[in-house]
């Protein structure tokens, strides 16, 4: 299962000064978010449905758990031996 890699996210610096006010702070970060900030926000990413990540969690679980048994009846075998 392996993950398409994500896009770098770029952030963009906003230049202040040590007299600008919470009111000019808010402004130049409105000013300097733009539309395609917006879209990035609000697309739908498409996603793995859940049905397949359970079946896939019950597959490994499957597996380990007669990993285990296996195991388990070994070392019952091993001390019986001894």
């Amino acid at each position: 299962m392996a993950e398409p890699k994500k896009e770098r996210i770029r952030i963009r610096v906003i230049r202040i000064k040590d007299t600008d006010d919470d009111k000019a702070i808010y402004a130049k970060a409105l000013k300097a978010f733009t539309a395609a900030d917006l879209q990035k926000y609000t697309e739908i990413e498409p996603g793995i449905p859940a049905e397949q990540v359970l079946a896939e969690m019950e597959a490994i679980h499957r597996e380990e758990s007669e990993k285990r048994k296996l195991r388990q009846e070994k070392k019952k075998r091993k001390r019986e031996k001894d």
